[in-house]
């Protein structure tokens, strides 16, 4: 069955347009209390985050009020990453977790992720379940009495209980003589990251820290990292750290300014791990964004690679389906399922520094364990979604671009699960190669999709 808001992460879109409207965001609170039973006969809780969007304001509101409604306590804990609400879900012993953000997106969108009792992102199944009590048309609260309507609570050591949390994850080691550059993308993170990296030792200088409700995202953090690069070299820092707007993801850059990407930073930790014996099973989960480099480098090192279809979420069902505790995506998402239930870029972070440290290794000299292929990626907007093989000019060129790769290289295409968008990827052998085939497709996807 076809899901009718939830997309590869969770319900996206523009806000105050549907489905990111304060009506979808009360029914969805509604639906969630009914799907949770919150009928007072036990302790029914929901944790409710965000991070800097202005329309934050409106959609906490409505979704407090929608669970509220129908029985369940509310736990508001205000801006915090997003893997700090799934861990904090724990923390309350809630049933689920609310996270209202659009992560990488400009100010001008919004979404919502649901996180269940565990702290993982509710699978397929249950978001259809939500959605088919959503659209029931029996969502009235008339049933709960006064006397049994949830209460809301401000929350305000959540912070602290995360501080705690994600400096443990590496046993309190000192990051004592690294100086490191944070961008925080003015998003969620830009209050607790440069906390948390004082209070281990790090000398911090930063930057993306004045949100104002519109600049999340804009110029800055894990969408563009080349903008501190100058940063880095001007203030002679040994590492750049870039969140995204809700930080649960990270893209490094190194002493000289060069982007390190997740790619990059999956094959130094599998690497690593391996050599503690620590890397479960040997194998390391990634997406099929993944460059070739990657592969190549896991099978110089023992290590077998497992990819999924694109989305951390998929990533993360891989990795529990396998019992695998490492796993994440080119773009940034990195698991370390030993701590953490879902992508975490401050943890992420943490975890390179040290080993930076504990191998008294730059991150240029760590980062050089893989070779990338040159890749070239577009994005182009699209009316619609049409199958690609309903598209046969589509069909026919991606189908030559793979018969002149072939080991040399690769071709992805596909549509973004969040955006009307059609991603295409291609890697080769040159540079000029991935951009040619790039361009004639983009040219086709742009005439037949629009």
């Amino acid at each position: 069955m076809e899901k009718k808001l939830f997309g590869t992460d969770g319900i996206r879109g523009k806000a105050n347009t549907y489905p990111i409207t304060p009506e979808i965001a009360l029914m969805l609170g509604k639906s969630l209390g009914k799907y949770f039973k919150a009928d007072r006969e036990g302790v029914f809780r929901a944790v409710i985050g965000k991070d800097t969007r202005l329309s934050g304001y409106m959609l906490e509101s409505a979704l407090e009020s929608g669970l509220v409604s129908m029985g369940m306590d509310v736990y508001s804990v205000g801006p915090l990453p997003t893997p700090a609400i799934a861990r904090l879900i724990k923390s309350f012993n809630a049933n689920c977790g609310i996270m209202i953000t659009a992560s990488h997106n400009p100010y001008e969108d919004n979404g919502l992720k649901i996180f269940g009792a565990d702290g993982f992102k509710m699978p397929d199944s249950e978001e259809l379940k939500i959605e088919d009590i959503m659209f029931s048309g029996d969502i009235n609260s008339e049933h709960v009495g006064t006397n049994l309507l949830g209460k809301a609570h401000r929350i305000e050591d959540a912070k602290g209980r995360y501080v705690e949390f994600a400096k443990s994850t590496i046993k309190d080691s000192s990051l004592k003589g690294l100086k490191v550059i944070l961008d925080c993308a003015n998003g969620a993170a830009y209050s607790i990251a440069p906390w948390i990296f004082r209070e281990l030792g790090a000398e911090v200088i930063k930057v993306g820290v004045d949100p104002d409700g519109f600049n999340i995202n804009k110029n800055c953090g894990a969408m563009y990292p080349g903008n501190i690069s100058n940063l880095i070299r001007e203030h002679q820092a040994d590492v750049g750290i870039c969140f995204d707007g809700d930080a649960d993801r990270v893209i490094l850059l190194d002493s000289n300014g060069a982007v390190v990407n997740g790619d990059k930073i999956l094959a130094m930790c599998a690497i690593y791990y391996k050599e503690l014996g620590r890397l479960s099973n040997d194998t390391l989960v990634s997406t099929v964004m993944s460059n070739i480099g990657l592969r190549h480098a896991m099978v110089r090192h023992g290590i077998e690679l497992i990819t999924t279809q694109v989305g951390d979420r998929y990533v993360i069902e891989k990795m529990r389906e396998g019992n695998f505790n490492l796993g994440g995506e080119q773009s940034g998402h990195i698991i370390f399922m030993d701590y953490v239930t879902t992508g975490d870029g401050i943890i992420t972070a943490l975890h390179v520094l040290k080993m930076m440290i504990e191998q008294q290794k730059p991150l240029a000299e760590l980062a050089n364990c893989m070779e990338e292929f040159p890749q070239k990626l577009v994005n182009i907007k699209v009316k619609e979604k049409i199958p690609i093989d309903k598209v046969p000019e589509l069909a026919e060129e991606i189908k030559k671009c793979e018969t002149e790769l072939k080991e040399n290289g690769r071709v992805l295409v596909r549509y973004s699960g969040t955006e009307n968008l059609i991603r295409i990827m291609i890697e080769a052998k040159t540079y000029k190669i991935a951009d040619s085939w790039t361009k004639k497709i983009a040219a086709i996807a742009e005439n037949k999709l629009n």
